[in-house]
């Protein structure tokens, strides 16, 4: 092992990724960091405006990059998203489902209409996305699909029953996904975050990240560019040899 090719476990230089939810949260901060790996980076995320400005910041970064606006809930986004990245930089190599809602009502409130918003965007949106990727992702070398999920999956997830159970369906796609797809030279892990100080968890109360984060033993809530380094990992040669996981990386709340 040489330090060459140690470098190269962070050198993402003519690959081409895609990260959805990729403007605000982990999903910024896991393109900022492909970028300055060297990735061409497209994201995707529901505002029009957003996806500018991230363009754009990856663009000051000195990086390649394509925002596009869409819902990963539609039925044909991916496909959209897919055909958007190859027809601006000819390749996909690498996806992050990323995009989430976290719709949280607790039993005896919950609606039809609820779950099925949380089915299309947190569980047929990324599987979608991938099957609209593969035929390109299988053309490359190192080609990786990183499907963000929550230790929510593997917890007692009060009040957030339907974000919980499609994360953990997730997982089992991710699983099935990589049996399926190893012979095509494509790796499928899964990211399992535990507390991170975002909108998304801010939303659900005041305080809530925080008090999330009282059950971990770092006790506090992870910053998103604390996510960065995992997700790189999965993306990149690094994890060469691992398909079909989950990396847990929740400041020690569930011993998984």
């Amino acid at each position: 092992m040489h330090a060459d090719r140690i470098h190269s476990f962070l050198d993402f230089s003519g690959r081409t990724a895609i990260v959805t939810g990729g403007t605000r949260g982990i999903g910024r901060a896991v393109a900022e960091g492909l970028a300055a790996a060297g990735a061409d980076v497209v994201v995707a995320s529901r505002k029009a405006d957003a996806c500018a400005d991230t363009q754009a910041h990856l663009e000051s970064m000195g990086a390649a990059a394509l925002g596009v606006a869409l819902n990963m809930g539609d039925a044909d986004s991916g496909e959209r998203l897919v055909d958007a990245a190859v027809a601006r930089f000819g390749r996909v190599d690498i996806v992050v489902n990323n995009a989430a809602n976290a719709l949280a009502a607790p039993v005896g409130e919950q609606t039809d209409g609820m779950w099925q918003k949380s089915f299309e965007v947190n569980l047929r949106g990324p599987a979608l996305l991938t099957q609209a990727a593969v035929p390109h992702l299988a053309e490359h070398d190192h080609a990786a699909v990183v499907n963000v999920i929550s230790v929510g999956a593997f917890q007692f997830a009060r009040g957030v029953a339907m974000y919980a159970a499609m994360k953990a369906a997730l997982l089992s796609v991710t699983r099935s996904f990589a049996g399926e797809l190893a012979g095509r030279g494509i790796r499928v892990n899964a990211l399992a975050p535990g507390p991170v100080d975002t909108d998304m968890t801010r939303n659900l109360g005041d305080g809530a990240p925080a008090a999330m984060a009282a059950g971990t033993l770092l006790g506090r809530p992870a910053d998103p560019d604390e996510m960065v380094g995992p997700a790189l990992f999965l993306a990149g040669d690094a994890s060469s040899y691992m398909t079909g996981q989950v990396l847990v990386v929740d400041g020690g709340m569930h011993p998984h």
